[in-house]
């Protein structure tokens, strides 16, 4: 998962890019880049770490130009180190820069034909540069000197015919504009927006919409499925839509875990669906067990918070902030590798003893995907002195990898995965353990737009919405994830060092 800015200004961008990626941050905490046009040029920045990290005053000096575009990253199949930091860059044709957001399912296909066909160079592993080198070669064949709107659209819709999987895209052209597409079952979010300044009007694509509440965008509209925005340099917004079979299909766990409370996501309220998904919760818990005795309500912040809090009130049970968190520690669930998250999860939370002891806790948390942080925290919760400590998901038990762009770890590192609720919370050491049911799930967010097609609900029921997931594939998928190839993979990229297509000196 990644977070995605897009920008078109009357003056330098920069600056705006890199504060629409500290308000993404929550999006990836691997890398950050961000690459601007100016006077026919283009300049970047990228670098393994967090924003405020990665940038410093004198690269956004650099970095000039009124429009750019930048990227948060976590690290997709193990991978990661600068050479894998995006944007990406071809000077092919015009000079293309993109950044990208999802997995392309058949991007070892892509990769056979891009260099056998299309004779195009490849420089890393990543299937964002496969998808980059899609565009830039459906772009070249059109063979025009200067792309209008109309040609870029004429290469998305070639890029929906070759690609497969979910994705979201910005992309800039030098002295061109910026370009954003969605992939046609719209499973990866981007929404634009618009600011009107006393020089003109003013376009941004983004990820989520509070990253636009945040400069002052005001939410336009989402990016449909299938649909490309273009934005020319003079501040003119070109829309189309570019896929005959789209149909909107979101990715249910962005309102689950990875998306802001305070964003917009298809029309659906984020804050809503979690009320709406603690509210569920507190229902099955009255007709499972009427007579269960709880004493408290404590989140485990902080995605899991406002389930919580609903729950709590549907229930008229005492909500408490039992667990203190450490605002400088990354979230645990994109942090590579099992030894990581163990020791991250020590320092990220510490138990406010007065709400635990002699008391009969329940304890709820977005969702439980390797079973390791509820584990630990249900150990603190003891030695803090609950007499009972329950615990409640958010979410259905998650027993399937994704493969639309969210690294969860091959499926028998999956804590529910060929496993019952009950030996799920045995090993968990919980006394009682209560998931969401996933048509629960699905009813709390379409209240917030039933114009919605469907989710993609496939790390909950194993359904693959892009119709091309066989067994090899996720047994592939597999190998790649797991923890010993992450760590492997890891060691590679540090000894080896970097490879960039595009000079990262500014």
């Amino acid at each position: 998962m990644c977070g995605l800015v897009g920008l078109v200004a009357k003056s330098d961008v920069a600056p705006e890019i890199y504060d629409a990626l500290t308000v993404l941050q929550h999006r990836g905490q691997d890398a950050a880049g961000i690459v601007t046009c100016g006077e026919g040029r283009f300049s970047q920045r990228k670098g393994e770490g967090l924003v405020r990290d990665v940038f410093r005053q004198h690269h956004m000096q650099r970095l000039r130009g009124s429009m750019g575009i930048g990227h948060v990253r976590y690290p997709t199949a193990g991978s990661s180190g600068t050479a894998l930091a995006q944007p990406f860059y071809v000077n092919s044709p015009y000079g293309i820069a993109l950044a990208h957001n999802g997995n392309l399912t058949n991007s070892e296909q892509l990769t056979r034909e891009l260099f056998q066909d299309d004779l195009r160079h490849l420089n890393t592993d990543s299937d964002s540069e496969v998808l980059l080198n899609v565009f830039a070669h459906e772009l070249q064949t059109l063979g025009k000197l200067s792309p209008r709107a109309a040609d870029i659209f004429a290469a998305v819709e070639e890029v929906h015919r070759r690609c497969r999987g979910g994705y979201a895209v910005v992309g800039l052209l030098v002295n061109y504009g910026v370009f954003g597409f969605r992939d046609p079952s719209g499973i990866r979010p981007l929404v634009i927006g618009a600011r009107e300044t006393d020089s003109g009007q003013e376009y941004m694509i983004a990820s989520e919409s509070v990253a636009l509440d945040v400069l002052g965008f005001t939410l336009l509209d989402d990016v449909a499925p299938g649909e490309a925005i273009f934005i020319d340099q003079e501040g003119n917004l070109h829309r189309r839509c570019c896929s005959l079979a789209s149909r909107l299909i979101p990715c249910i766990f962005e309102h689950v875990y990875f998306a802001r409370p305070d964003s917009l996501m298809d029309g659906i309220s984020v804050y809503k669906t979690r009320m709406r998904q603690g509210a569920a919760l507190a229902k099955k818990i009255r007709r499972e067990r009427p007579d269960l005795h709880i004493d408290v309500i404590i989140p485990i912040p902080d995605t899991s918070r406002i389930a919580a809090q609903s729950m709590a009130h549907e229930l008229n049970i005492k909500f408490r902030e039992g667990l203190m968190k450490n605002r400088y520690i990354g979230r645990t669930f994109i942090m590579p590798g099992q030894s990581h998250r163990k020791k991250s999860v020590r320092q990220k939370l510490n138990p406010v003893p007065l709400e635990f002891e002699g008391k009969n806790v329940m304890l709820v948390d977005d969702s439980i995907v390797r079973g390791t942080t509820c584990r630990q925290i249900i150990e603190m919760a003891r030695e803090a002195g609950a007499a009972n400590v329950f615990f409640a998901s958010a979410a259905p038990p998650v027993r399937y990898p994704n493969v639309y762009g969210i690294d969860m770890p091959s499926a028998t590192e999956l804590i529910a995965h060929s496993r019952s609720v009950e030996e799920v919370c045995q090993m968990i050491g919980a006394d009682w353990l209560v998931y969401q049911d996933l048509d629960d799930l699905i009813q709390c967010s379409l209240e917030g737009n039933p114009a919605v097609d469907g989710f993609d609900c496939s790390v909950f029921s194993g359904e693959y919405i892009t119709g091309d997931i066989d067994q090899k594939y996720l047994d592939r998928v597999a190998l790649l994830r797991n923890d010993e190839a992450q760590t492997r993979r890891r060691v590679t990229v540090q000894a080896e060092g970097a490879v960039v297509g595009l000079h990262n000196d500014v």
